[in-house]
C-alpha cells in the first residue's frame, strides 16, 4: 500500500492543478451564461480535497495508521460526493470525481488491511 499512497498522492496533486483551472473556466462560463449552476465552485471544492488528500497520502505512505486512512476516506469521499452531485454542465468533473472514488475505495481497503494485521 506504500506504493499506492505515493503514486496516488503525486497524481492527485498534479490533477488538482488542472481541476483548479478547469473549475475557474467553468465558473466563468456559468457566470457569463447566467445559468445559475454551481459546477465551477464544486470543482474548486473537489480540487482542494484532491490536493489535501494527495498531501496526506504522500505524508502517510510509511504510516499505516487508522487515522490517516480515515482522513483519506473523508477527503476523497467528500470530493467524490461533491463532484458527482454538483457537476452540472461541467462534465469533466465526473472524471475527477471517479479518480477520487478510486482513491476512497483503496483507502477503505488499506484501512481494512490495517485492522486485520
Amino acid at each position: 500500500m506504500k506504493t499506492w499512497k505515493l503514486v496516488s498522492g503525486i497524481i492527485s496533486i498534479v490533477l488538482s492543478v488542472f481541476v483548479v483551472f478547469q473549475s475557474m473556466m467553468a465558473g466563468l462560463a456559468n457566470a457569463l451564461e447566467e445559468s445559475g449552476q454551481s459546477s465551477g465552485s464544486a470543482g474548486l471544492v473537489v480540487s482542494i480535497c484532491m490536493l489535501c488528500g494527495g498531501i496526506v497520502s504522500i505524508v502517510s505512505r510509511k504510516n499505516n495508521s487508522k487515522g490517516t486512512n480515515i482522513a483519506l476516506i473523508i477527503l476523497f469521499g467528500l470530493a467524490t460526493l461533491t463532484g458527482f452531485v454538483l457537476a452540472g454542465n461541467y462534465s469533466d468533473l465526473y472524471i475527477w470525481s471517479f479518480w477520487c472514488l478510486i482513491n476512497t475505495i483503496l483507502a477503505i481497503i488499506s484501512l481494512r488491511k490495517g485492522i486485520r494485521n
